[in-house]
Formats: structure tokens, C-alpha cells, sequence
């Protein structure tokens, strides 16, 4: 089972510098993945959580958070927030269950309540008044909620440190139409916004993403060693879609969680930064198109503010990085 990889354990000790995250999240199983590798990473404070629409509604996306929360005992003082319903399009969401499942936790459905509050919308000012230059947003998600704060707060928000986005593919094939990424696809307007205000902005795409492959042995191997027992029922759903679609994938892409990786590890990309725009007409092929201006146009460029972009990742890191934080063991390997 474990044949492929070689191991030594060492002790990952906690550092004393420690990350605040605010995460907007629409909680499919990637997400649930990334939740779980920010609680188990002894740098990273999760803050806040916002629940938004997406690969389910919001409401079972709330449902969602409250059981992981509960199952690895998050802290309870951590709120969670009710975000978007619908984008600013009006229109209806997409789910996408076949793929994350009717519940967004593939075979696994919840029909308990949980000992935990949401909080209104605006609670995200308060965190933001908080910490402040301290603050990192990762956006795995539909981009509604995190635009709405620039439509509101744009001043609040030039407070914020960094921020992290999921979404986007740039020169390759989408995911939800031949060009188009889910996340930029479902509310192309909200993406616009948000390039056009925020500061600091990092967007993690397709390009780098569908490369962060987690194979069966991996997930056996965390199975065995590490102590998130969930993560292998979820992983089997999730791995079943993307081989029906493409047999010759090794496993399946963790998208969401690369994505709050790249907070902690930067030497673990291939980053450039380009101007960004992203097609937003409601109809035909092109919505959601994302497009870097790449010419080297000086005029063209003028005012247009450059954004950080993830082409390429190291997978031998991000293969150490993942496994070391899920199993709480450093993991030394070769790659075979």
C-alpha cells in the first residue's frame, strides 16, 4: 500500500508565527479538505468563517462547517458567518452533486443539529477591525460575499493584508465549461469587483490546482497515520468522479486546499503577475472566461493593476507538505 513512499518521522513542533485566516468557503469536499488542513496546521488561526452558496447552497454549506467544527473540535468562539445565497447576477445557483455529493460530503449526510450559532453578515467588519493588517481572506468559493464587502467597506477592506483566491484558468481547459473555472464561472461580476479594488491578491487557478493530486495512497496512507478518519470516505467519492471523467488521472485535485497552502508555503509555486479581467456576460460560451493581458504593452498595461498568479507548482512540496500536516509527521519521500 505504502510501497511508493519512503518515510521518517520527525515531530513538527508549533512556530510562534501564526497566520490569521479568514475563509469565505462554499463547503464541498475540497473545502472540507482545506478546513481540515488548516486545523491540523499549527500555524494557522482560522478567524472566521463565512458560509456561502456554491457547490451546495448555503444553508447546507452552514450545516456543513458545523459538523467539521464539531467533529475536530474547532473552537467554538470562532464565528460562522452567513454569506451569499444567490450571485449578484440574481440568478439561481448551480450545485454540483455529483461531485460532492447531495450533502457537499459525498456518501456521508447530516441530520443532527450542533451546539453552534451563526452570525450576521456583518460580523466580518468586526474581524476585519480586529486584526487588520493581520488579516489573510482565502476565497475558495463563489465570489459574491468577498465583493460585497468591497461594495460596502472598500476602505475596511484596504486593511486587510493579503488576499488568497480560488478560481480561474488561464490558457487552460475549464471545469465547468471548456474555458471557464467554477468559482469565476458562477459569479463573474462579484470576480471583477473584487480585481478591480483589493490590494495584495493572489489567485490560485486551474493552471496550478488540477496539478495537486492526491492519489489513493495517499489518502490510505493518512488513513493510517493521521487522525482524519473522514477524509478517506470523501476522498473515494471525490477520486470516483474525476477518474469517470479522465481515467488516466492518478487521483483527484485538491484544489481548495492547495489554495490555503499557498499561504503558508510560497516557495511551492510559480508565480507572475498580469492584469486580470474576466468575461462577464450572463449568456454564451465565453462567461467566465478568465484572461491575463500578457503582452508587454506598456500603454495597454497603464492603470490596470497586476495580480499575482499561480501557473505551476512544485508537487514534490506540496506532496511533503500535505501529508506532513494531515498525519502530524514530517514525511521524507521519494517519488516514484
Amino acid at each position: 500500500m505504502y510501497a511508493s513512499i519512503r518515510v521518517a518521522f520527525v515531530e513538527i513542533k508549533g512556530g510562534s508565527f501564526v497566520k490569521k485566516v479568514l475563509l469565505f468557503g462554499d463547503i464541498g469536499i475540497d473545502d472540507t479538505a482545506a478546513l481540515i488542513y488548516a486545523r491540523l496546521h499549527q500555524e494557522i488561526e482560522i478567524v472566521g468563517l463565512i458560509a456561502d452558496y456554491g457547490n451546495v447552497s448555503r444553508e447546507v454549506a452552514v450545516s456543513n462547517i458545523l459538523y467539521l467544527m464539531k467533529l475536530f473540535n474547532f473552537p467554538k468562539e470562532i464565528p460562522v458567518i452567513l454569506g451569499a445565497e444567490v450571485p449578484l447576477t440574481g440568478e439561481q445557483p448551480t450545485y454540483f452533486p455529483e461531485i460532492h455529493g447531495e450533502h457537499g460530503l459525498g456518501p456521508i449526510i447530516l441530520n443532527e443539529d450542533y451546539d453552534f450559532k451563526t452570525e450576521n453578515f456583518l460580523e466580518i467588519v468586526n474581524i476585519i477591525k480586529k486584526y487588520k493588517d493581520e488579516l489573510i481572506i482565502v476565497n475558495i468559493g463563489r465570489l459574491t460575499s468577498l465583493a460585497t464587502m468591497f461594495i460596502f467597506y472598500k476602505d475596511l477592506m484596504r486593511n486587510v493584508k493579503e488576499i488568497y483566491i480560488m478560481g480561474g484558468a488561464f490558457g487552460v481547459p475549464g471545469n465547468v465549461t471548456s474555458i471557464a473555472e467554477a468559482n469565476f464561472h458562477g459569479d463573474p461580476f462579484a470576480v471583477n469587483i473584487v480585481l478591480n479594488y483589493a490590494k495584495n491578491v493572489t489567485i490560485i487557478p486551474l493552471n496550478a490546482t488540477q496539478k495537486a493530486i492526491v492519489t489513493p495512497g495517499m489518502v490510505d496512507y493518512i488513513d493510517h497515520f493521521g487522525k482524519a478518519k473522514i477524509f478517506k470516505p470523501l476522498m473515494e467519492y471525490y477520486t470516483r468522479f474525476y477518474k469517470e471523467r479522465d481515467p488516466s488521472l492518478l487521483g483527484s485535485p485538491l484544489h481548495d486546499a492547495l489554495t490555503l497552502m499557498a499561504v503558508m508555503n510560497p516557495d511551492m509555486f510559480t508565480y507572475e503577475s498580469y492584469p486580470v479581467t474576466v468575461i462577464d456576460k450572463l449568456d454564451g460560451p465565453a462567461r467566465g472566461q478568465s484572461i491575463a493581458e500578457t503582452l508587454p504593452n506598456e500603454n495597454l498595461n497603464a492603470g490596470q493593476k497586476k495580480h499575482r498568479i499561480a501557473f505551476d507548482i512544485n508537487y514534490e512540496k506540496f506532496f511533503h507538505n500535505f501529508l506532513s500536516v494531515m498525519t502530524g509527521q514530517q514525511v521524507n519521500s521519494d517519488l516514484k
